[in-house]
C-alpha cells in the first residue's frame, strides 16, 4: 500500500504538472490537492506500519548495498525537507498568494516527486530485490 500511495502521488504531481503548463488552473488545483492527500495518507500508514514492525533491514550485498543506501539517505533527507515545503507551497496557493506559490513550488515540485518515486525505488529494493 505505502509504494501504491507513493506511484500515486508521482503521477497526480505530474498530471498536476502537466496542467499548470497548459494554464487548466482547475485541473491543476485537483491534481496537487490528490498528490496532498495521497502523500499524507501515505505518511500515515508509514509511521503506523513501521510503529508496529520496526525496522526491517536491508539483506542485499555488494554494489546493491551501496547504491540501496544512497538512494535512501537521499529520500529521507529530502522527505524531510518536503513536508514543509510542501504544506507552505499548499498554504500559499489556497491564499491566493500565486506569486508567492509559485516561487517555492519550483523547489517543492522536484524534491516532492523525487522522494515519491524514490519511495517506490526503496520499497522495490528492500522488498522485492
Amino acid at each position: 500500500m505505502n509504494a501504491a500511495l507513493n506511484s500515486l502521488s508521482a503521477v497526480f504531481l505530474l498530471a498536476g504538472y502537466y496542467f499548470i503548463r497548459s494554464k487548466n488552473i482547475d485541473a491543476h488545483r485537483a491534481c496537487m490537492l490528490a498528490a496532498f492527500a495521497s502523500s499524507s495518507l501515505f505518511l500515515i500508514s508509514y509511521l503506523i506500519y513501521h510503529y508496529q514492525v520496526g525496522s526491517v533491514p536491508f539483506k542485499g550485498q555488494g554494489w546493491i548495498r551501496t547504491a540501496y543506501f544512497t538512494v535512501l539517505l537521499t529520500h529521507t533527507v529530502l522527505a524531510t525537507a518536503v513536508v514543509p515545503l510542501a504544506l507552505v507551497t499548499l498554504a500559499r496557493a489556497l491564499k491566493g498568494k500565486f506569486n508567492r506559490h509559485k516561487n517555492i513550488a519550483r523547489w517543492t515540485f522536484p524534491i516532492w516527486l523525487y522522494v515519491s518515486v524514490t519511495g517506490v525505488i526503496v520499497y522495490v529494493m528492500l522488498y522485492r530485490l
